[in-house]
């Protein structure tokens, strides 16, 4: 309910911004991939075969709920916007992963293989990013 003047100079800093969305993020009930199509985007960047990854992958963007979807449509098209600026930000499509990958797909339950999924989480991130005209 809180109004935001976005106009004021603090707002100016990107890093609050990306910060204040990645926390927006974080603190969702439920993650942008919701708990019940983590397992399958894990093991769906696990495939080998880089064509059926690929399927699979835009396949179960595909069957996201329809908030889900949409929401990530748009932050990824923002997202890839940013990494077309790597030169100027340092934020290649890796970084960005590194960056998200936890906030965006997370496990219901924390669990001692949490390092790594956050390998696998990233390289979904990294997928989706370098696929997204494919894929939305």
């Amino acid at each position: 309910d809180e109004q935001l003047d976005l106009d004021d100079g603090r707002w100016e800093d990107i890093h609050v911004v990306t910060g204040a969305l990645k926390l927006f993020l974080r603190e969702l009930l439920e993650p942008l991939v919701p708990f019940s199509h983590f397992d399958k985007f894990i093991a769906a960047i696990k495939i080998q075969d880089p064509s059926l990854r690929g399927r699979c992958i835009r396949d179960l963007v595909l069957s996201l709920p329809p908030a889900h979807h949409d929401t990530m449509e748009v932050l990824f098209r923002h997202l890839c916007r940013v990494v077309e600026h790597k030169e100027e930000n340092r934020m290649s499509v890796q970084s960005v992963a590194i960056v998200f990958g936890p906030t965006l797909l997370r496990p219901a339950s924390e669990e001692a293989s949490m390092a790594m999924h956050m390998v696998f989480q990233n390289q979904v991130v990294e997928h989706i990013l370098n696929n997204y005209g494919y894929i939305f």
